[in-house]
């Protein structure tokens, strides 16, 4: 095994590694050594407390012994099958996944990550239906190879455009702080963001065609371009349309999955049934790498006597596989989806009291243990504090405050994202609120009046 000194990290990491969303030659990663529940330590000893579930993914924290085993145990007896092979995890995992999904979804693909639990979702949903046209939001994002860039309605798909799936549409989201339908209308109801954001897809079907649509595809709850909760109605009324036109329903549960709303899935908060799901990260709490697509029986009998042309190596990995057995067992175990209701209850009180506190405090936004922060520059006008689809120095200076004071959180434009793993307390939280609470002090210097 080869081995190296903690101080060759860095420099060996920086020589030889091609980063993903990075200029190559900004790059300054922190150079980690071990973590453990909320926390990861540098290589110099340096403790951060993980506001961010690393990539949105440990829900259930890190270095839990009950999953770390559960990988070892399955690499010593089957380290690798086959994607066409039987295995006993592949045999659990289905039964497993039926217990916490929405009733109906009883088919389980298996994939690497929720990009192409994505793309293989829109697969599926093109061959049940024999329609083409695949509906997104603009404040989405659902991965970033090739097709699911394409899917993605946020500004990172436009480096990569023309991109290579046609047939994708988008259409706007019921966001109510930036509504374009009601600027008029500060304090818009539920009632009326839902009808008329419901109107605007309506029209939109109706320009496309309804027999071209195969499917809508949504976030649930709308992760890193805001955390945005859809108002009350919107997705039953998403659910009413796509039934009138015999359009698929998919959630994208990547995000907002394995109790990080304070549900099972966000979608439980509204009682909608998706005809499919795709999940990844929380599926694992990120110890191994997997994603599903779960289905309806009747799409996934599309495929009955016709063979599904596709497949990945690491289709149904039973390290993979084990891991995400063993991460349901400790959320239910641990009741970690009721912990996060509980402790959201209690951030959500505590960032009202921020947003009273600090002007550049536009909106603050949370369900459960998924919240955000957007920074502006004059509340009146709510232009943000970094343009959309970029950063800002202000916002840049609010980042390096929160490394430099053992923080890590994901900003992402003008956005602050508190998103920690569901095992934090409220005295731990509270701790990282109070550094973000000294950090937004920085920018309310940069107020317009």
């Amino acid at each position: 095994m080869i081995d190296i000194p903690d101080s060759e990290i860095l420099p060996l990491a920086l020589k030889h590694n091609f980063w993903t969303w990075s200029a190559q030659s900004r790059v300054s990663p922190i150079p980690i050594k071990n973590a453990k529940g909320v926390y990861f330590w540098d290589i110099h000893e340096k403790r951060y407390l993980d506001l961010n579930s690393m990539v949105m993914c440990v829900n259930i924290g890190h270095g839990d012994e009950r999953v770390v085993n559960a990988i070892i145990d399955q690499a010593r007896e089957l380290p690798f099958a086959g994607p066409g092979f039987a295995t006993k995890p592949r045999a659990m995992l289905g039964e497993k996944l039926s217990q916490v999904v929405p009733q109906g979804l009883t088919k389980f693909l298996y994939t690497s990550g929720g990009a192409d639990a994505n793309e293989n979702a829109v697969k599926l949903a093109r061959a049940f239906t024999g329609k083409s046209k695949i509906l997104t939001r603009y404040r989405s994002y659902h991965g970033a190879t090739y097709g699911a860039i394409a899917l993605t309605g946020d500004p990172r798909r436009l480096a990569w455009e023309p991109t290579v799936m046609p047939g994708v549409v988008h259409f706007l989201d019921p966001f109510q702080y930036r509504s374009a339908f009601h600027r008029a209308i500060p304090d818009v109801s539920d009632e009326r963001l839902s009808a008329d954001y419901l109107a605007h897809l309506e029209e939109i079907i109706q320009f496309e065609g309804a027999h071209t649509i195969a499917a809508i595809l949504l976030e649930t709850v709308t992760g890193t371009n805001g955390v945005i909760i859809p108002p009350a109605g919107y997705l039953q009324g998403v659910r009413e349309i796509c039934d009138r036109h015999g359009i698929v329903l998919i959630a994208d549960e990547v995000m907002a999955g394995f109790g990080r709303t304070g549900e099972w899935f966000a979608i439980d908060h509204w009682g909608v049934k998706p005809d499919i799901m795709t999940m990844a990260k929380g599926l694992t709490s990120g110890y191994a790498p997997l994603g599903a697509v779960a289905m309806k029986p009747e799409i996934a009998a599309t495929f009955d006597d016709r063979v599904y042309e596709g497949g990945l190596t690491y289709n149904g990995h039973p390290i993979s596989l084990a891991a995400a057995i063993a991460v349901i067992d400790v959320m239910q175990q641990d009741g970690l989806v009721e912990k996060a209701r509980k402790t959201g209850a209690y951030l959500s009180g505590i960032l009202k009291e921020m947003a009273a506190e600090h002007p550049s405090v536009g909106d603050v936004r949370s369900i459960g243990l998924f919240a955000a922060i957007e920074v502006v520059k004059n509340r009146e006008t709510r232009e943000p504090m970094a343009p959309y689809g970029s950063s800002s120095p202000e916002m840049n200076e609010v980042k390096k405050y929160l490394l430099d004071h053992g923080v890590f959180a994901y900003t992402h434009w003008n956005i602050i994202l508190i998103i920690p793993p569901l095992i934090i307390s409220e005295d731990q939280l509270a701790q990282g609120l109070k550094v973000i609470n000294e950090a937004l002090a920085i920018t309310d210097k940069f107020i317009m009046k």
